[in-house]
């Protein structure tokens, strides 16, 4: 393009605006930093719930237990911290790689500079290839096209044509784009940011920048939404306060009991201090932290970012996933599906037969696989529609014509030496392009076109019968949701180029007419071209279905292509398609029934993405949903779980989203519904071993109040066996891999508590089977004259391995209890022999024998109790399997 005759704005002019008005990027909020991340997860309601059991163990005198907690405090903080941290880090490199360089006229110079520098008013330069980085009205444009679809969800790219007015030096231009323009129109003069040059070059007058451009009003309106806490973590937490109420309740009430039947006031506190600690349900928010910062630690793995781990658990419990197509399904590129020549025989052409291809031959690609070769008879029109395109391409169609012509062509058969020579672009009366090429050694010219097929038909001068032939054609193809182009070809010597001249009144200066209407084009067929699918696409949708969680596609296409690449993925089309149009004419209640029983939405706007959303989540769906585009960070956000895909998705789309696929594979999205149900059915067990634990500690710190015993367990007690049971709840149970049936069942409701009545009823008989057999264990070892720090010690040590059965007995509800015990879990084995060695220590030291107040155990009791904890597994596991 020749150097525009504009100077634009001056540097000290653009300069004054840049401070005015603020740099061209979205609004970000305020900046994460490290200290921002520390007291953000400090004020987690889950840390908050322990940083509070901290401050209760100190109030009780215990130091030790307090500073245990701390620590564990310490650790979830830092955990969630570190994750975070990384997960802003990689999200800022992406950001920058993200914002796009501007080509500008400044002063009359071109300079090249940030995105963020570009001003309202600045003369944009944009070519093949650019991000436009502000909406503008264009001043001029030649074979302009503009991909739009981060804006509006389609695929195609959309025409542009210069506006009537030139640049007047004024600030605004005289034809600034209303209020009422909307991306995604073709013929208009107007650019829009985000959006990618395909084709052509322009200069546009800078009309928006930053929040006040399309996408910046997209990104703003996200502020008013309102991301919804996880039905896990609103569970939880009235768990926790269920089970601090009523663990106090029992404290007061055997401090009381305790005082007035024995008269000894002191060991009642001490009683009750005990029974406090031992039901301290400090272990439930320990649970749900560290398993949501570890599975944001394993998504890392997969390649996607967990900008917030509590989402993470909610995938387990989503029963609709909604998704764009447009690089999401789809690949976001052009490939050939079908090529379809014209008829050798003119008496075809003369009489088309309606309802089928009659007068074409076609080819489809892939129907006898691409390794096929390509029939002789449709090498003439793949050639020409390879030598119509530029031969470096960028636009995606022409790079699926040379990717064909690559895959099929004969290589002996190539184009050396052949030369460019003339082009006619795209224009509204003719929307086909043509170009003329030299062949070495002859004076004729070749001229290949291509374009829409009544474009097409114009040039070639058919009949109206035979016209019918390629819209019967092409309606059938674009009704199977792809995007047809037709081919012709003509030769041309001096004359006949003299002659096409003189008929267009041509300029004496010029060497080509105006126009290459006054030239002979031969027909030669149609080419169809789609987005195709992502491979990986059809048996992640498939796994879904196993798994009870529908995958409903909402697009901006057409809803032929949106049916059509619905069918391919698996997605279910039995309901039909719903438009935007629907969506906009129905009231909340006709929506809400509507939404539940379609899978296919397509030409959906922003606000109605969002409309379907809130729609889902009425009906009592838990919702996630994937997106890439501006247009679909309203409902990211909304969603229960949003997803955003991380290599081509936009900075708007990102912040508003949950998880972040850095991969685009929407086969990860399996993977988080996966590893969310590992969550959910690791915290179940997790959660079941606490109920279960805590029986035969609290009912040790009862029965001697009921039965006349001396106190067997003090505070120093319990605070050892935290140092068991919180790292097997924490550690352990969130390292057991997935369930043999994890994704062959349906999805969790959220409205079920999270511990079923079955899975208390677990957790309290496997607890029961442990108190019984150390009661019994405390009764025989007294029963034999041992004395009551020998008794002591030897039921301590058999509920110290009375744990470890829990812990084995809990491992798996799916699988028999010998397959369980073979499944690795380094952490297990870890947690017990660390434990098994302390509890030596406690036995064996006299110093803490003396704190711990055990007696030296004998080879007996040491032998029962050992004895007492292994016959316990069995039956816990028999348990296990009749109630999980």
């Amino acid at each position: 393009m020749s150097p525009p005759p504009h100077a634009g704005l001056s540097k000290a002019e653009a300069a004054q605006r840049l401070e005015a008005e603020g740099p061209n990027e979205l609004p970000r909020g305020r900046r994460r930093t490290l200290w921002r991340i520390v007291m953000e997860a400090a004020r987690d309601p889950m840390s908050q719930f322990l940083l509070a059991g901290v401050a209760i163990y100190l109030l009780l005198g215990d130091v030790h237990e307090a500073l245990l907690l701390g620590l564990f405090v310490l650790v979830t903080i830092g955990l969630s911290v570190v994750q975070q941290q990384r997960t802003e880090r990689v999200l800022e490199a992406l950001r920058d790689l993200a914002s796009p360089r501007a080509l500008v006229l400044r002063g009359g110079e071109r300079v090249r500079i940030p995105g963020r520098e570009v001003v309202r008013g600045d003369l944009l330069l944009i070519g093949e290839g650019d991000r436009v980085a502000a909406d503008g009205v264009l001043l001029s444009a030649h074979a302009l096209e503009t991909d739009e679809s981060l804006l509006t969800g389609e695929s195609v790219p959309v025409r542009k044509t210069s506006s009537a007015a030139g640049p007047d030096g004024a600030t605004q231009a005289p034809d600034a784009a209303p209020a009422s323009a909307q991306p995604g129109g073709e013929d208009q003069p107007y650019v829009w940011a985000g959006s990618v040059v395909v084709k052509g070059q322009g200069m546009a007058q800078v009309q928006a920048t930053a929040a006040a451009s399309a996408m910046g009003r997209i990104g703003q309106a996200l502020g008013a939404i309102e991301t919804p806490d996880t039905p896990l973590t609103l569970q939880t937490r009235r768990l926790v306060r269920l089970a601090a109420m009523g663990g106090a309740a029992a404290s007061v009430l055997f401090v009381l009991i305790f005082g007035l039947t024995r008269g000894d006031w002191l060991d009642a506190l001490l009683g009750g201090v005990t029974l406090a600690m031992s039901l301290l349900p400090e272990e439930f928010s320990l649970i749900l932290t560290v398993f949501m910062a570890m599975g944001a630690w394993r998504l890392s793995h997969e390649r996607v970012l967990a900008r917030r781990p509590a989402a993470i658990e909610a995938l387990g419990a989503a029963t609709v996933l909604c998704t764009d197509k447009t690089g999401t399904l789809t690949c976001n590129r052009m490939a050939v599906t079908d090529l379809a020549v014209m008829s050798q025989s003119s008496a075809d052409l003369a009489n088309p037969t309606a309802g089928n291809l009659h007068a074409l031959r076609v080819w489809t690609a892939g129907s006898t696989g691409l390794e096929a070769p390509l029939p002789e008879a449709f090498h003439g029109l793949l050639e020409a529609a390879v030598l119509a395109s530029q031969p470096e391409p960028f636009d995606p169609m022409e790079r699926a014509f040379h990717a064909l012509g690559q895959e099929h062509l004969d290589p002996s058969h190539d184009h050396d030496g052949w030369a460019l020579v003339h082009a006619w672009g795209l224009t509204p009366d003719l929307l086909a392009m043509s170009h003329v090429w030299r062949v070495p050694g002859q004076d004729a010219r070749t001229i290949s076109a291509k374009g829409a097929p009544e474009a097409i038909a114009l040039l070639c001068r058919l009949t109206e019968t035979q016209a019918a032939v390629w819209r019967e054609a092409a309606d059938q193809f674009t009704s199977r949701g792809k995007r047809v182009l037709a081919v012709a070809r003509a030769v041309a010597t001096t004359q006949t180029a003299q002659t096409a001249q003189n008929a267009q009144t041509p300029d004496p200066g010029a060497p080509w007419p105006a126009t290459p209407r006054g030239f002979d084009f031969q027909p030669l067929g149609l080419v169809a071209l789609a987005d195709p699918l992502r491979p990986e696409v059809p048996a992640a949708v498939a796994e879904c279905r196993r798994a009870g969680v529908r995958v409903a596609m909402v697009t901006g296409d057409h809803p032929g292509t949106a049916l059509a690449i619905a069918t391919q993925a698996g997605i279910d089309t039995a309901g039909g398609v719903l438009t935007g149009a629907d969506i906009e004419a129905m009231d909340e209640a006709a929506l809400r029934e509507r939404a539940l029983r379609t899978s296919v939405f397509a030409r959906v706007m922003p606000q109605q993405k969002l409309k379907l959303v809130q729609a889902l989540k009425a009906g009592g769906e838990v919702v996630a949903m994937t997106g890439d585009g501006v247009n679909d960070a309203p409902a990211l956000k909304a969603a229960h779980i949003g997803i955003a895909m991380g290599r081509r998705g936009t900075d708007v789309a990102r912040e508003a989203a949950s998880l972040v696929l850095m991969e685009d594979d929407f086969g990860a999205i399996v993977k988080g519904l996966r590893m969310g149900r590992r969550i959910l059915d690791n915290v179940r067990k997790g959660m079941v071993f606490v109920l279960a634990v805590h029986v035969p500690i609290a009912g040790l710190a009862l029965l001697p109040l009921l039965l006349g015993w001396p106190p067997l367990f003090m505070p120093v007690h319990i605070a050892f066996l935290e140092l068991v049971i919180d790292p097997v709840c924490a550690i352990v149970f969130e390292a057991e891999g997935d369930e043999d049936d994890v994704m062959a069942r349906p999805p969790r409701d959220p409205a079920a508590p999270i511990v079923s009545a079955d899975l208390v009823r677990l957790g309290l008989g496997q607890g029961g089977a442990a108190l019984a057999m150390l009661a019994a264990l405390y009764v025989g070892v007294t029963w034999a004259g041992h004395s009551v720090e020998e008794a002591r010690a030897a039921v301590f040590a058999a509920l110290v391995g009375s744990l470890a059965a829990l812990v084995l007995a809990n491992r798996s509800y799916s699988v028999a209890l010998g397959v369980s015990l073979r499944r690795s879990n380094p952490a297990l084995w870890t947690v017990l022999l660390v434990s098994v060695s302390l509890l030596g220590l406690a036995m064996t030291v006299p110093a803490l024998r003396s704190v711990f107040r055990f007696g030296e155990p004998s080879a007996v009791t040491l032998g029962l109790a050992g004895m007492a904890s292994m016959a316990l597994l069995p039956l816990l596991g028999w348990i296990a399997r009749r109630r999980g």
